[in-house]
């Protein structure tokens, strides 16, 4: 159902509050530049210390600004299953095309565990769930014999996975078929695994570099690897950069760099500090990203 670059906005703060203002504006850019589908209340949009109302105005705030023209999902995920299966019920219910479930974290569930999490969150869900596998926040992998057994569920559409493994794609493809949306996690991974069968990215680099990260996607899944390499090439440079220090410290560098958010976050997370800004600056020309 979902495929290209969708951007896994940031959540742009102003004085403290949500700045809702500044999150449209992103939205319209990301419009304009060609974005394919748009994350909601991700890792890179510090879902983690929003409040629930907070992440029902920062999804109501980018439905409207998409205004229905691409996908839109929400993440609903957090390491309690019954806030989890709330939270999936009532953002679901708000009309948004998808939900993002993260595994639990600190939690560190079993097999067993994993299945009945995210079976609950989907039978509450109004919407399809997409998985999320990223063990370098959780602390905790999705096995691919969890992910075979859930993408049995009628209601759980695919899978975000963020492993760092390109083969894990292939293996995921034989063990769900077909029907099961496979999206990459990982930006330096995102062309290869799109070669090998991945619909597309959640990307932290398209928060500035949409259209690029939308063609490159593009170029790989119709089989162009020699035009999608070398814009791979020319992205990889910023696309490290974004990890210059934990995301999403450098991409809120970057965008208040353009001028189109505050360079805020929420407490534990901090600005990037400022002696690696010359470096991310010059990265970032140098991609003609500013």
């Amino acid at each position: 159902m979902l495929s290209g670059a969708i951007t896994a906005l940031v959540t742009p703060f102003r004085g403290g509050e949500v700045d809702l203002p500044a999150l449209e504006k992103l939205v319209g850019w990301q419009m304009e530049s060609g974005i394919d589908g748009l994350l909601a209340c991700g890792c890179t949009g510090e879902a983690a210390t929003l409040t629930d109302g907070e992440r029902e105005d920062v999804v109501s705030a980018v439905m409207e600004a998409a205004g229905g023209r691409v996908p839109v999902m929400a993440g609903t995920g957090t390491n309690s299953t019954a806030t989890t299966v709330e939270l999936t019920r009532r953002i679901s219910g708000m009309g948004v095309d998808a939900v993002l479930l993260i595994t639990p974290y600190y939690n560190k569930p079993t097999h067993r565990g994993q299945v009945e999490h995210f079976r609950q969150a989907a039978d509450a869900s109004e919407c399809p769930v997409y998985l999320y596998n990223v063990p370098g926040r959780t602390g905790k992998a999705i096995e691919t014999r969890t992910v075979a057994e859930l993408a049995r569920h009628p209601n759980i559409a695919g899978i975000k996975d963020a492993q760092g493994s390109v083969e894990r794609v292939t293996e995921l493809r034989t063990l769900c078929g077909e029907a099961f949306d496979i999206l990459s996690g990982d930006d330096p991974l995102a062309m290869a695994q799109a070669a090998l069968g991945a619909q597309g990215v959640v990307s932290v680099i398209s928060n500035i570099a949409p259209g690029a990260m939308s063609r490159m996607v593009k170029l790989a899944r119709g089989g162009e690897l020699e035009a999608a390499r070398r814009l791979q090439a020319r992205l990889l440079p910023a696309i490290r950069a974004m990890f210059l220090q934990t995301n999403p410290m450098p991409v809120k560098k970057a965008l208040w760099m353009k001028g189109m958010i505050a360079d805020e976050l929420r407490l534990p997370l901090v600005p990037m500090r400022q002696d690696l800004e010359g470096e991310l600056r010059g990265v970032l020309e140098e991609a003609g990203l500013l």
